[in-house]
């Protein structure tokens, strides 16, 4: 069913198709229709961040930004969601075209800019949710704020999200809200960090409950700086690390068509890479920290190759699209094939 789905979505514009599928995914989860699609994945609880999901499989941020479709989403057998990337103010994104589909290499760049309608309105689609499983929210910075006040738009966002979220993902790592990368690093991580972790303890002891902060990182770090990272995380409390986002890399899609757009790289190309980046995170962190790990999961065996580098969860974008509903059981599926699970 979804491949013919796929197939007749496929014929419009990327984004087009984009849009339309928020929209019945959303309509079907309003109707309770998408539970029927495929019979769920079987339960494979697993406690992270001292929360407690269904399964180990998410649906990584990017695809429902606003929160649009959250029921529908779950209803298809994800074990926790993730929406945004949020903004404090609506913001449009970049200039179309910016999504591009690379199928003969089961990839997509996208350079959207975190468009968005804004915290309240995505606040607004949390709260008419029935959903009650696990919620991430994604949260960044508006493209017109400053990167020396990018701390600011993180705090307004982490005030207005932090009680409708089971946790919140501070995203540092998009390519393509200019100069966002640069605060991955030094100082300039730790002090956002910092901060952020302040703000959550005043927010704790206000709301009487601990939400926890994850950080997305992007791929194309050196180990050097990738185990800094680690270092600034655990320095500063922070709850997670999600490893990785998308990729400036084009090894992998040179010569296909679209594959020289500027943009954020995801799917197959970028597997290796983040596999990597979750090895050198694992073996800084020492279980420490839990990865939640992303990127280039187009098969079961691929999210069971994630857990086996060391993340404890894992999430999916490109491969959801190109594969649909299937590929979360698939991957559940996998990881539970792994020893010592069941």
């Amino acid at each position: 069913m979804y491949t013919l789905a796929r197939h007749l979505l496929f014929k419009f514009a990327p984004e087009t198709s984009h849009e339309l599928s928020i929209d019945l995914i959303g309509a079907g989860g309003r109707l309770g229709l998408n539970k029927l699609l495929l019979p769920a994945p079987r339960r494979l609880p697993v406690k992270v961040m001292g929360l407690e999901f269904d399964n180990p499989v998410g649906l990584a941020a990017g695809l429902d930004k606003n929160g649009d479709a959250i029921d529908g989403f779950a209803q298809l057998g994800f074990g926790f969601i993730e929406i945004g990337t949020v903004t404090p103010r609506a913001q449009p994104g970049n200039p179309k075209p910016r999504i591009f589909r690379l199928p003969e290499a089961t990839a997509i760049i996208n350079r959207m800019g975190f468009n968005n309608h804004g915290v309240d309105h995505l606040l607004e689609r949390v709260k008419s949710a029935r959903y009650r499983g696990v919620l991430g929210i994604n949260i960044g910075k508006n493209f017109d704020t400053p990167v020396e006040r990018a701390v600011d738009d993180y705090l307004i966002c982490l005030d207005k999200v932090y009680a409708h979220a089971s946790y919140i993902t501070v995203n540092v790592s998009s390519p393509n809200t200019p100069g966002l990368r640069s605060l991955q690093f030094g100082d300039s991580l730790k002090q956002l960090l910092g901060t952020l972790a302040s703000r959550r303890a005043e927010l704790a002891r206000e709301h009487g409950r601990h939400v926890p902060l994850a950080i997305k990182i992007a791929p194309d770090m050196s180990d050097e700086e990738t185990v800094e990272v680690a270092h600034a995380l655990l320095e500063t409390g922070m709850d997670a690390v999600i490893a990785t986002n998308t990729t400036l890399s084009r090894e992998g899609v040179e010569g296909l068509p679209h594959g020289a757009e500027a943009g954020g790289l995801s799917g197959a190309p970028v597997r290796e890479k983040s596999t990597h980046t979750v090895k050198v995170l694992a073996g800084e962190l020492a279980g420490r920290l839990p990865i939640i790990a992303a990127g280039g999961i187009t098969e079961g065996a691929h999210a069971a190759e994630k857990i086996a580098a060391g993340a404890s969860l894992v999430q999916i974008y490109s491969g959801f699209i190109y594969r649909g509903p299937e590929l979360i059981r698939e991957a559940v599926d996998a990881i539970s094939a792994m020893p010592g699970r069941s």
